[in-house]
């Protein structure tokens, strides 16, 4: 994500963003303005306010994110995405992410100023907040969907991981395979004792996922480098989002998640990457990403059919 300097507003609609949580937490209050003052009926500037506070999905605690603006410079609020531990919001030319773990998106912030290929600008950052410029052009495709991007676009993205994969590598050590093969253990086993997918579906997967434990050259990672982070305009990669994972880790780990659920584009990618790659492990990658990211996404309030798509389609390539 280009790295900038940050602000003190959302471009030109002054306002407040916070978050607040139930009984279970205690309150998350972040006060982005010192013109606008926070809920329980103070004033935030002439014309009034507005406000929006959806629940997150999850379970484990009652947060809701509230936004505050002026009537008079409103621009329309996108809920992104939302979760009991962040929430991501579009305010105009403006992403708002709001992230309970002040760690995680501080390894965010260090990751963007350290990668070497194009981020978001940093417009501000108030802790829990991080204000972050939106970038030109549209996702590279979406989970589940089929993608509009041309094979160029998807060969430039297949570039920029090369290139991110060649830069020095970030301070976080990332996991290791026999942390990984512990992991996957547990997660199969959760699968399976929860009814959550046919157990030979998960059975056949580890079995296959195996083969992505196997040693590598750390290389700076993206770590979580799905097709909605990537933004392209035409053949043009004009950034990557989402840095909170990033660490040292497995090239291939990065290549399986740009091409999870698209497959079909991996030729691309391969082309624009300009490198020889173990077909194999790659493979193994999307069978392993995929079986130890459905738990969260059912914890998370999300739909898992891309990726279980993606395990039952391992069962017919081998």
């Amino acid at each position: 994500m280009p790295k900038g300097q940050t602000g003190d507003s959302l471009g030109t609609a002054p306002g407040r963003v916070g978050t607040t949580s139930g009984p279970r937490g205690g309150d998350l209050v972040a006060g982005l303005r010192a013109d606008a003052v926070g809920p329980g009926g103070h004033p935030l500037g002439r014309g009034g306010c507005w406000g929006y506070s959806p629940p997150f999905a999850g379970k484990n605690r009652a947060t809701r994110v509230i936004v505050f603006v002026t009537i008079a410079a409103m621009e329309e609020v996108e809920i992104i995405v939302a979760h009991h531990e962040r929430a991501t919001l579009r305010v105009g030319d403006v992403f708002l992410k709001v992230d309970t773990d002040q760690a995680r998106a501080d390894a965010e912030v260090a990751a963007m100023a350290l990668a070497p290929v194009p981020t978001p600008e940093i417009r501000w950052r108030k802790p829990p907040v991080l204000a972050l410029a939106a970038l030109r052009g549209r996702e590279l495709g979406r989970p589940g969907t089929p993608s509009a991007a041309s094979s160029e676009a998807w060969a430039a993205a297949g570039a920029a991981a090369r290139k991110l994969h060649e830069a020095p590598l970030p301070p976080s050590p990332g996991w290791n395979p026999d942390e990984l093969a512990a992991d996957l253990d547990r997660e199969c086993a959760w699968l399976i004792a929860n009814d959550a997918l046919p157990a030979g579906l998960v059975t056949r997967n580890h079995q296959i996922a195996k083969a992505a434990l196997r040693p590598w050259t750390p290389v700076f990672t993206h770590g979580d480098l799905q097709v909605a982070h990537v933004f392209v305009e035409g053949d043009e990669v004009t950034g990557i989002l989402d840095w909170s994972e990033a660490a040292q880790g497995d090239a291939l780990f990065d290549l399986a998640a740009l091409t999870l659920a698209h497959q079909e584009h991996l030729s691309d990618v391969l082309a624009g990457y300009g490198t020889d790659v173990d077909l194999d492990a790659l493979r193994a990658w999307w069978s392993l990403r995929s079986l130890r990211v459905v738990h969260w996404l059912i914890g998370h309030g999300f739909d898992p059919a891309p990726e279980v798509a993606v395990l039952e389609a391992q069962l017919f390539q081998y």
